[in-house]
């Protein structure tokens, strides 16, 4: 069976895409399926002994349970916390789109699923003319939006789901990560959403703390796998 694949996308930078990606890794291992991960493009990484590391993508490594070598989990890495484009040009470095396809085509040769996981949200530049959507496209990954729950998300996620859906991108569905716990009227905002994006979220995640468990989003993994 070929590779099934999610691209994880999120209505804003510091949504929780790390945290619903590595989630959802968790619950397609707990299910027992071979699960590869991949962070195409980081900006924000650590010096280390072995090179260039991404927390993100480091903690992706983490939960999959088909090993990679790093540069293929994370092909563009970037050390300053900026924009991906603008990072991109002060390293001289252009990203190419066929290396990340070719990568992805790799790492899925191994596994019963890919999830990959953007930087920034659905437009996010990483080059003078492409964005994430552009990422998306050459990937053929149908999109799981990650919305940030806080004032302003009901307008942020439904501009996104007009983006992705204006290219022909698949919305496989979409998961409410808690920003901000104290958010008057929560409820009724996840019911706008819900209507507004057409479906109620894969999942509620409440507002996470260094001091939670790993969260493993079993059930909607396994409803994403069998869509």
């Amino acid at each position: 069976m070929a590779a099934r694949g999610f691209f994880i996308t999120g209505t804003d930078t510091e949504v929780g895409k790390t945290v619903v990606a590595t989630a959802l890794v968790r619950g397609f291992v707990a299910r027992g399926i071979r699960v590869a991960v991949m962070k195409p493009i980081a900006s924000g990484s650590q010096r280390t002994a072995d090179g260039l590391r991404n927390d993100d993508a480091l903690a992706l490594i983490r939960a999959s349970n088909v090993a990679a070598p790093y540069d293929r989990v994370n092909p563009y890495c970037f050390e300053p916390a900026i924009s991906p484009h603008i990072a991109a040009e002060e390293a001289g470095i252009a990203v190419r789109l066929d290396h990340i396809r070719a990568n992805f085509d790799t790492l899925a040769a191994a596994a019963d699923v890919v999830v990959v996981e953007g930087a920034g949200g659905w437009l996010a530049p990483f080059g003078p003319s492409t964005s994430m959507r552009d990422l998306a496209r050459t990937l053929e990954l149908p999109a799981v939006l990650v919305v940030g729950v806080r004032l302003g998300c009901i307008n942020h996620a439904l501009l996104t789901k007009l983006a992705i859906e204006s290219q022909g991108t698949r919305l496989a569905g979409w998961i409410a990560n808690t920003v901000d716990a104290t958010l008057p009227r929560r409820k009724e905002n996840l019911e706008t959403l819900a209507l507004g994006l057409g479906a109620p979220p894969l999942a509620d995640v409440p507002r996470q703390t260094p001091d939670s468990p790993p969260l493993v989003l079993t059930e909607a993994a396994s409803r994403l796998f069998e869509t």
